[in-house]
């Protein structure tokens, strides 16, 4: 059985450690675009911040290791662009050497991840010093770049924008922000985005909410950024606007892609043509909470949609059960967490809901320094059944989102979360829980 792996980061070769765990002398080809496998690439900002020393302690695994140790003919800089399922064949080209290459397969796994948006209606985006971050190489060119300025715009106030902003006031660089909405962190809904804001300003973050970017100014280096309101005076940009997923080389394959150019999977990582698997970021994530396919693209997923694709094609029956839309950011002082549906989620989608707002203690009130919770709960408003939290904090939110990760996946409704087990002493809880204490609100 000959195996074929597009892409050699985290979905690619979780599949690929499956089926050479499941399967005997595993013919197996990974085609890796860069120069680097398996590593992590939500450490990238830290590395830029100079809290992690180097890129190279985000690498899991050597191509060398996957390659003398496995077995696998793991190829670096192949580019694919082109998959024909009749033939069963992978065509591309070598993109140091120009050398165009085929290989065939018996199955084939495409793990292509996602790339960060530059929106071609910008203007003067060939201008030096506009940085987008991704991979290592970017982070190095980024990292390189920052040593020679003082003023750093970032556009987008997402996951990338914010952790990029913390890092960039880590190295004592004056940052701003520049927003296309009304607020950062937009997964969270809007009566929450106050507390994010007040943190930037409190680090001397310069915030330009609901402003489109529509261009760079320069000679040779980016000096200004354009938006409608106005010109913008910096020394180095970082685009944050959002990701594309890698699979414009599927566009004429017969292989189903959703309207954002996702590659539709079923929950064994199957697309729709036979011996054809997809896993990770260009691949959709079933959400239990919204009953239906999405794409939220994190390494999480993709770590376990990646062995699910490796199981499936090594034979083991094995199913992926879906995601409920986790996440944390830590920003500044703060840490931002979220699971399920927010309440603008959930309107979005015609879900009846309602509310559950608190502020509460990280651990008991009189035990010292306990820090202030912001805590939200959406629930359906006829079933009561739990929709999502959104809790931001400085201390202690990681706890109780991954609390109601587990009762979302379980489809708990609200009045449950009273009569969990939680773990209580002074220093770690109060004798009620924050996200406890909230749910009692309903029942009075």
């Amino acid at each position: 059985m000959k195996y074929c792996i597009i892409g050699g980061d985290a979905a690619g070769m979780s599949a690929a450690m499956q089926i050479v765990r499941n399967t005997e002398k595993a013919d197996i080809t990974v085609l890796e675009k860069g120069g680097i496998y398996s590593y992590g690439q939500c450490g990238l900002p830290y590395v830029v911040g100079g809290l992690i020393p180097s890129t190279e302690k985000l690498i899991a695994r050597s191509i060398d290791t996957f390659r003398e140790k496995y077995g696998m003919d793991a190829r670096t800089f192949h580019e694919v662009n082109a998959v024909d399922t009749a033939s069963k064949t992978v065509s591309g080209v070598h993109t140091k050497s120009g050398e165009p290459f085929e290989v065939t397969y018996d199955k084939l796994l495409i793990a292509t991840g996602v790339r960060p948006i530059m929106p071609k209606e910008w203007t003067g985006v060939h201008l030096k010093g506009i940085y987008p971050l991704k991979t290592i190489p970017d982070a190095e060119e980024l990292m390189d770049g920052l040593n020679k300025v003082q003023h750093v715009t970032i556009i987008g106030g997402g996951y990338i924008g914010l952790e990029m902003a913390e890092n960039v006031v880590r190295l004592g660089k004056k940052v701003r922000i520049i927003q296309r909405s009304n607020q950062l962190g937009s997964i969270f809904d809007e009566d929450l985005a106050p507390l994010i804001h007040e943190e930037a300003e409190k680090h001397r973050i310069e915030l330009c909410l609901e402003e489109d970017v529509i261009g760079f100014k320069g000679d040779d280096h980016v000096q200004f950024v354009k938006t409608a309101k106005k010109d913008y005076p910096t020394d180095l940009v970082i685009a944050a606007v959002g990701v594309k997923p890698n699979t414009d080389f599927l566009k004429d394959t017969g292989i189903s892609l959703n309207k954002q150019g996702v590659i539709v999977v079923n929950e064994r990582m199957e697309t729709n043509v036979k011996g054809v698997y997809a896993a990770g970021d260009c691949a959709t994530h079933y959400h239990r909470v919204k009953k239906l396919d999405d794409h939220i693209p994190l390494g999480t997923t993709a770590n376990k949609q990646g062995r699910i694709a490796g199981l499936n094609m090594a034979g083991v029956d094995k199913t992926f059960k879906g995601i409920v839309g986790s996440s944390i950011i830590q920003f500044m002082d703060l840490t931002l967490g979220k699971t399920g549906l927010s309440n603008k989620e959930a309107e979005k989608l015609g879900i009846p809901y309602d509310e559950i707002r608190i502020t509460s203690k990280s651990h008991a009130g009189y035990y010292p320094n306990a820090k202030k919770l912001e805590l939200k709960i959406t629930y359906h408003k006829e079933s009561k059944k739990l929709l999502g939290g959104q809790i931001i904090g400085a201390e202690g939110v990681d706890k109780r989102i991954d609390v109601l990760a587990t009762a979302l996946y379980h489809e708990m409704d609200v009045e449950e979360l009273t009569d969990l087990d939680l773990s209580y002493a002074p220093p770690y809880n109060g004798s009620w829980d924050p996200v406890q204490q909230a749910a009692r609100r309903l029942g009075k």
